[in-house]
């Protein structure tokens, strides 16, 4: 282990401080220099002081919402996308202040400068603070340990963070409790994989008492317990899980946000709509909306509005055959609609209509839901809200992610649901637009799985 260990999150905060004092500057200089002098009674010394202090504030909340200033995390482009959204985010929010402010709308010539300045500091700063971030703290050597699920999967995303991990040793939990404990204690850290509760609770309190870092990937059950309430009726602790999905306060306060945001979305991106619309039409002449059958809440059944981004009769006789990578069937309008989610617009008129709403699980086909649902028993559980435009497993998933996965994200949602946990969702949504991992189609294996559920 390093020796530097117990200074990790000093390090982490101290390089991102570093990076938010420099913008910070820049905007100050920006500030002082051109839209100071255009206010009716110019700001003196404090008056800067305070406005460079919120322009670091709000760059810092920004800066936390999209994991920018996580070292260790994140790839060096991760950081440098994370940050300069963070940075876009921030500016554009500054520019209200300075309009209030000066009480003129003002040129943003000079923030878009700044904004530029911005990026190549973030640039020179996300290569050098991950660089001595990660000599500071190598890739961890751990123990994999894995029950009767395969595991190639998981290895594969484990092998694509070699910055982080390095799989010493994959152990199954057929070797023996005993001889587990034995090799934990050659290794940094330990990785338990699905394996059964009974031997996952005593790899955890062995490794516990030998203060040894522990990854493992959740049960249903842990996501469920994880946002239970601790009550103390008498001297015996007791946990209450109310299981019951969104209260009636917060349902309510829900639809208000999404009609307000769905309208005002409306208005914003009519002219892409408009256009993309025309595209379809004009390139084949086909129907400029797509129709299909979801499920939503409690399992009821909606018609959800897409733009077409297939062929005309890309799926015939109401089959349902999942997109792969570079899918024939998309056509060259379509790539583009998909690759930036521009095909999901039109889903705005089913969370006015109040079929789905702007935050959720996203809403599966039906004969998905049977077929996962018969795979996952618990898989249902994710209808205990409605369906969203985006997600939770959007945000951190991949269109192609396992539907295991994509329950365990949606019930991480449901059961620690908030409305800031909505903005939060939303804002991190425009993160993951141009990540192209995240519209990955499916592997031809799982498309083959999932289309051949039909012909049984």
């Amino acid at each position: 282990m390093s020796d530097y260990e117990q200074y990790k999150r000093l390090v982490r905060f101290a390089a991102g401080m570093v990076l938010i004092v420099i913008e910070m500057l820049l905007f100050a200089y920006v500030w002082v220099k051109f839209y100071n002098p255009k206010m009716e009674w110019p700001y003196v010394r404090l008056g800067h002081y305070f406005i460079a202090t919120v322009y670091a504030f709000a760059l810092f909340v920004f800066s936390n919402m999209y994991g920018a200033l996580k070292l260790g995390y994140m790839r060096i482009y991760e950081a440098i996308y994370a940050q300069t959204l963070a940075s876009i985010c921030t500016n554009a929010l500054m520019y209200i202040p300075i309009v209030l402010l000066t009480k003129h709308f003002q040129s943003i010539i000079p923030l878009f400068w700044m904004t530029i300045a911005d990026f190549n500091v973030i640039f020179v700063w996300s290569i050098i603070a991950i660089k001595i971030y990660r000599a500071l703290y190598p890739p961890r050597r751990v123990l994999l340990v894995y029950g009767e699920r395969p595991i190639s999967v998981f290895l594969d995303k484990i092998n694509d963070r070699t910055d982080r991990f390095v799989i010493g040793e994959a152990l199954h939990i057929s070797e023996g409790e005993e001889a587990i404990q034995k090799r934990i204690k050659e290794y940094e850290g330990v990785v338990i994989c699905d394996i059964p509760s009974h031997i996952r609770n005593s790899i955890l309190k062995y490794c516990y008492g030998k203060s040894i870092r522990v990854y493992a990937t959740p049960k249903i059950s842990d996501i469920i317990i994880r946002s239970a309430e601790n009550l103390h009726f008498f001297d015996t602790p007791l946990i209450l899980a109310r299981n019951n999905g969104l209260t009636f306060e917060q349902l309510f306060i829900k639809r208000i946000v999404d009609l307000i945001v769905s309208f005002t979305a409306l208005i914003i991106l009519s002219p892409i709509m408009l256009i993309s619309a025309l595209a379809i039409k004009l390139y084949d002449k086909g129907p400029i909306f797509f129709f299909q059958d979801r499920c939503t809440k409690d399992g009821k059944v909606f018609s959800i509005c897409k733009f077409r981004s297939m062929i005309v009769d890309a799926e015939k006789e109401g089959e349902s055959i999942p997109a792969t990578e570079k899918d024939p069937r998309i056509t060259p309008i379509g790539a583009v609609i998909r690759k930036y989610r521009i095909d999901e617009l039109p889903q705005i008129f089913n969370i006015i209509k109040g079929d789905m709403s702007l935050v959720g699980p996203r809403p599966e086909r039906i004969e998905h839901v049977r077929l996962y649902s018969e795979e996952i028993p618990e898989f249902e559980y994710r209808m205990k809200v409605k369906g969203g435009l985006t997600g939770f497993a959007q945000v951190y998933g991949k269109y192609n992610t396992s539907a295991y996965d994509k329950l365990k994200l949606d019930l991480m949602y449901i059961q620690n649901y908030s409305f800031l946990l909505d903005i939060e969702i939303i804002f991190k949504t425009v993160k993951i637009l141009f990540m192209k991992e995240s519209t990955e189609g499916f592997s031809q294996e799982a498309a083959t799985k999932i289309h051949g559920y039909k012909r049984k």
